[in-house]
């Protein structure tokens, strides 16, 4: 074997394999050549395919496929092999690699797997375990109970009106024959915003809207709703609900006012034997004004609502002629609910407050 000069050793500075070529001739055999390689890769996916982990999986890689790996030398000897030796040597070398990196391929994925099965084994969920309930929901009270005083009222023949919370001075008080000096206009008794404009205190000015908007009897609604008033002791709240009934139409009486509400109350409490009673009152909106009472278990009358004809002065505030409407009513009731866990209420003016 020739002694390799300085300047080809210079050449195989990066060759480690112990390979020498000198003039463009192969010192060994071609076969040896391509033998060489099978033998350096076979060992590398050996030693790919016994890793443990991605650490040595890495290590592996650099020593076979590195900078000063042998297959890295053998590439830097292909300048100096014939145009015939370097396209023959230089596919198999290649062939060789991806056959190297397919293995390393293959060995990352099933570490990654091994790996994501450990994580799954050790957060896995106990199905064993019995399942949370899902906690059931409801409606408040006070909504139920609004939906039950629609719905009677619907039973017999009255639609649902809706209303502004925020009203003007002519629909809360102006239109409902409620004078300028009227107590209820009071600022201890009424909640005031911009430009005069009033927390509603009543439901009523949505019959006044109504009416204006219709023009024309008959007329039967029921109006639930928010009302505001400034209460603030512990018989009182300053927001509270009520649902508001208007009937407008030539040959109602006061005996009809007096069949609907008496008919109403029975089946809201569910009691066909329930005593009421309508007390002579005043309410600027309605003329001739009652309250309604109903009698308890205890042998005491209780307040539950309010009642009347349907003023003139509100029939002509809406254009509403009242000689050719003799008669009408307004009814008024509250929610009626029972106060907290209890099955009194307690009552404010016209309204039972919650």
């Amino acid at each position: 074997m020739k002694k390799i000069r300085s300047s080809e050793e210079s050449d195989m500075s990066g060759y480690t394999g112990g390979l020498v070529v000198s003039g463009g001739i192969s010192l060994i055999d071609r076969l040896d050549i391509m033998e060489n390689v099978n033998r350096i890769v076979a060992e590398g996916i050996a030693a790919v395919e016994a890793a443990q982990d991605f650490n040595a999986l890495e290590q592996i890689k650099a020593r076979y496929l590195g900078k000063t790996s042998e297959l890295t030398g053998l590439l830097k000897t292909l300048g100096q092999m014939s145009p015939e030796e370097r396209k023959t040597i230089g596919a198999h070398i290649n062939e060789c690699k991806n056959r190297f990196q397919t293995a390393f391929n293959a060995k990352r994925d099933a570490l990654n797997e091994a790996k994501l099965q450990a994580r799954l084994a050790a957060e896995a969920l106990d199905i064993t375990l019995p399942g949370r309930a899902q906690e059931g929901g409801s409606l408040h009270p006070v909504t139920l109970t609004l939906q039950r005083v629609v719905e009677l009222f619907h039973g017999m023949g009255f639609e649902v009106a809706d209303g502004p919370e925020i009203e003007d001075d002519f629909h809360n008080f102006q239109a409902l024959n409620i004078p300028a000096n009227h107590p209820a206009r009071a600022m201890q008794d009424t909640f005031y915003v911009e430009n005069g404009d009033v927390l509603r205190t009543h439901t009523s000015p949505i019959q006044i809207r109504y009416m204006l908007d219709k023009k024309e009897p008959p007329i039967r609604i029921i109006a639930p709703g928010r009302v505001y008033r400034v209460d603030s002791d512990a018989t009182h709240s300053p927001m509270f609900h009520q649902a508001e009934g208007l009937w407008v139409e030539e040959g109602v009486t006061f005996a009809d006012l007096k069949a609907v509400f008496t008919d109403f109350i029975r089946r809201f409490f569910e009691r066909d034997d329930l005593q009421v009673r309508f007390r002579p009152s005043f309410f600027p909106f309605t003329e001739p004004s009652a309250e309604i009472d109903i009698m308890g278990e205890n042998g005491k009358w209780l307040e539950v609502g309010g009642c009347g004809m349907v003023h003139p002065n509100v029939l002509k505030n809406v254009n509403i002629d009242p000689e050719n409407i003799p008669v009408s009513l307004s009814v008024l009731v509250s929610t009626a609910l029972p106060c907290c866990a209890t099955t009194s209420m307690t009552c404010a003016c016209s309204s039972i407050t919650i």
